[in-house]
């Protein structure tokens, strides 16, 4: 589930733009001239927390006023409206009774609509914020602040209701995930900032979030209760975590310094767009994609991230190739119904990273396994964990359905580029890697040994190629302490990055 469980067992619409450049590495005198770089869309980043949208003025015709001056007005009159009623906020700060379950309980249809300067807060007392099951409700222009939602429970959307439209929304400060997710939910020009565990935890009980649409938001400051360190390895923080989304389309979106990972997919995913967003300077890895399926990751911009985990790992002596784009059992699956069979990364620009890209594969982590840090779940290909099991998981077709594989994996057209004087790193900052570990674990695993190494490095279809690269890079295919240069990258038995090219610099340069 969480980074160190995927690999503990080896020896992770008004939007105010503002064009962010991307800038390249400093030629040393004794190096090649620079390699022109693959065509990239520009991309810019959704300033939407320092300046964000103003709501109406005025109430709109029809609307419900809610007054701030009066206690917990906004919950009463929801619950005396019928479903399909539009408030409005005034300006001021809303709250609600003094109690931790005191909550505005939705109802179908119903839309809020924050005046300037319109806040809900929670005064570190109340837990939720927007509930109940009723789909189809809209909140614009409103700050949601100060609520306190238990470890892995949202404060907007706490039910997870289908349907939900965030926009020009501000959900800040609280405990918990700012917000929870449905079916067919749009997040857009939002700023999800500075949230106790994750800015949204896109998770619905019991069933698949279908149709997720993340665009032009600002998600920055997340996890502010480093529950990473509290439950070391619970693989339950990021800027957004997705699990079991079938369909979602993220776009548009900078996600930056959130403590941890910017974006991490986990657990039986499918079917993402992951494209224009810059992804900068989170303490972990800008991106995870993780026991999932099929996705299109192009046009990004990733630049400074995992500087502070890489290099805590780094300093702990773990030589595991961490990496600011990481997927770990995840890959192209054409029975699994997408827009692409593959999972395809191209035309990004990843820039001053703690290292690239990690395509990892635990062998001893598949359906029924002790190892599974995903308890009790299987493959999008296997519904019931209980059929992999001895006898009939030594054969086809359990043998492969029962493990998620790191394969069809086609990374083309980026540049790659890493300055060690900007990120203040000497050794293990600028590796990409291929690999997996040695089969061990349980005693009646059919993956023992080397097969599973040999068939993700050789064997998966998994390809690098025509990408540019600036910088000291070195390659991982088998052995973390054994690193590859780009020869022997390129050569027998690995064959990668055919028609890519490199221009390395002195260290520093």
């Amino acid at each position: 589930m969480g980074i160190t469980g995927s690999y503990r067992w080896a020896s992770a619409a008004v939007l105010t733009l503002a064009l962010l450049v991307t800038t390249g590495c400093t030629s040393g005198s004794d190096s090649p001239a620079e390699p022109t770089a693959p065509p990239t869309a520009p991309v810019a980043a959704a300033r939407v927390c320092a300046e964000p949208p103003a709501g109406p003025a005025a109430a709109p015709p029809g609307a419900v006023t809610v007054d701030p001056a009066v206690v917990n007005d906004l919950a009463a009159k929801t619950r005396n409206s019928p479903p399909h009623t539009t408030f409005w906020l005034a300006p001021g700060t809303h709250t609600l009774e003094p109690d931790r379950y005191a909550q505005v309980m939705t109802k179908e249809g119903d839309t809020y609509l924050g005046a300037p300067g319109a806040v809900l807060d929670g005064r570190k007392t109340n837990n939720y914020a927007f509930s109940g099951t009723a789909p189809d409700v809209t909140i614009r222009y409103l700050t949601v602040q100060g609520f306190v939602a238990p470890h892995d429970e949202g404060v907007v959307n706490h039910d997870m209701a289908d349907g939900w439209v965030i926009e020009h929304a501000t959900i800040q400060g609280n405990s918990g995930a700012g917000l929870m997710a449905g079916a067919r939910q749009q997040v857009r020009a939002s700023c999800l900032r500075d949230n106790g565990q994750y800015g949204m935890n896109a998770y619905k009980t019991g069933d698949s979030i279908k149709g997720l649409l993340v665009e032009g938001n600002e998600i920055t400051g997340n996890n502010t209760d480093d529950w990473e360190r509290r439950q070391p390895g619970c693989g339950c923080t990021g800027g957004v975590k997705f699990w079991a989304v079938d369909g979602a389309d993220i776009r548009g979106n900078w996600v930056h310094d959130n403590r941890g990972t910017g974006l991490w997919a986990d657990n039986d995913n499918n079917d993402f767009l992951i494209e224009n967003n810059v992804l900068e300077a989170n303490d972990g890895a800008a991106l995870i994609y993780e026991t999932s399926y099929n996705a299109v990751i192009r046009n990004n911009t990733v630049r400074r991230n995992n500087w502070v985990e890489g290099r805590r790992h780094a300093a702990d002596g773990d030589d595991f190739p961490h990496a600011a784009v990481y997927l770990s059992e995840a890959g192209g699956e054409p029975r699994v119904p997408a827009r692409t069979d593959r999972i395809e990364i191209y035309r990004n620009t990843l820039e001053d990273n703690w290292s690239g890209i990690t395509l990892w594969e635990n062998a001893d982590r598949f359906c029924n396994s002790p190892a599974n840090t995903s308890t009790g779940y299987c493959t999008l290909l296997v519904k019931d964990p209980g059929r992999c099991v001895k006898p009939a998981i030594d054969t086809p077709p359990l043998y492969s359905d029962c493990r998620w594989k790191t394969q069809r994996v086609d990374i083309h057209d980026n540049r790659f580029a890493l300055d060690t004087s900007v990120v203040k790193c000497t050794v293990d900052c600028g590796r990409m890697a291929v690999l997996s570990n040695y089969g061990t674990y349980p005693d009646w695993s059919p993956y023992m040994g080397k097969r599973v190494a040999e068939a993700i490095t050789l064997k998966q279809d998994n390809r690098w190629h025509d990408n540019v690269y600036r910088g000291p890079w070195t390659f991982v295919a088998d052995d973390p302490g054994r690193p590859l240069d780009s020869g022997q990258w390129q050569g027998t038995p690995y064959r990668q990055d055919t028609g890519s090219t490199f221009a390395t610099t002195k260290a520093g340069g």
